[in-house]
């Protein structure tokens, strides 16, 4: 488990992190979003002990990470910006990280290698923007380390690897109880993949949820009535956002799905139609509830 206390980073004049709290599940994936320069990076490389946190503590078993040696090699951090030795192939990244974890699956990574058609004997340097990414993320894999951190996981990757890398590191986690902590400002590239979600916004969590009570107490309803209705035709619901168009309504109601629909069908209802919510149609109103522009957060 990851625990971060009263979290502190600037630089300069410029606060990046303040009094942020967060505590991570072990064998889960975490997503954090923000907006850019909300802090993301800063806070993975603080946890990874690449740079110095100003005060608080970051904890991971129990244990404090800063310059304790045994704790860092329980985690494997993969950055946005790339960086590949000059002249290196892909078997010599491999080697590279073979040197610093003892866990390293050689062999695990020659298999992902194989899956993503990627040649181990080729320089990195003359590979595309995307062809990197899949070496980074495979080399971080094939550490097989407790704790892996991915900022900008799948940027540069196509809609095809990206789905695939989503499936093997969902299976990382599942078969070698792998806590992720997963860095995007896109809530679709997590939504389907994360467990729980952490919004960074000046310099701390705004909002903290696991996406299946994000998911499920909160639903858009489509309906209708033989008489003339508006929002507080529905007192009993708790209504985050009412709009009716002629004769019929969408609303978003929070609260449990079976009472909201007791009630809902004590009114008679001409039409009534529970529709999906995507992720960040359910951010975008719990920001509202907090007091908070989505647009200006994300």
């Amino acid at each position: 488990m990851i625990k971060i206390s009263n979290l502190k980073k600037s630089y300069g004049k410029n606060t990046v992190l303040e009094n942020l709290n967060c505590n991570i599940k072990t064998n889960s994936i975490y997503g954090l979003i923000g907006a850019n320069g909300a802090g993301k990076s800063t806070l993975l490389r603080i946890i990874s002990d690449i740079i110095r946190k100003d005060s608080g503590s970051v904890l991971i078993d129990d244990r404090e990470v800063q310059d304790n040696e045994e704790v860092k090699q329980k985690i494997a951090f993969l950055p946005d910006d790339l960086y590949f030795f000059p002249g290196y192939t892909m078997l010599d990244m491999a080697k590279f990280y073979q040197a610093m974890y003892l866990k390293f699956d050689i062999e695990y990574f020659k298999e992902l290698a194989t899956m993503l058609k990627l040649d181990i004997y080729s320089k990195v340097e003359n590979f595309s923007k995307g062809m990197k990414r899949q070496v980074a993320l495979i080399c971080t894999l094939a550490t097989n380390a407790d704790y892996m951190l991915f900022d900008e996981t799948f940027d540069g990757l196509d809609p095809v690897i990206r789905n695939l890398m989503k499936k093997v590191i969902a299976k990382q986690m599942e078969s070698k109880c792998t806590t992720i902590i997963m860095t995007s400002h896109n809530l679709r590239e997590l939504e389907d993949i994360c467990d729980n979600l952490g919004l960074l916004y000046k310099g701390g969590i705004l909002f903290e949820s696991d996406i299946d009570t994000l998911k499920t107490n909160m639903f858009k309803v489509q309906i209708s009535l033989k008489d003339d209705f508006d929002k507080d035709s529905f007192e009993g619901l708790d209504i985050l956002s009412f709009s009716k168009t002629g004769s019929v309504a969408k609303i978003i109601i929070k609260g449990e799905k079976e009472e909201c629909e007791k009630i809902l069908q004590e009114k008679n209802p001409v039409i009534l139609d529970f529709l999906p919510l995507t992720l960040e149609e359910v951010f975008i109103y719990e920001m509202e509830v907090l007091g908070y522009e989505f647009n200006q957060v994300i």
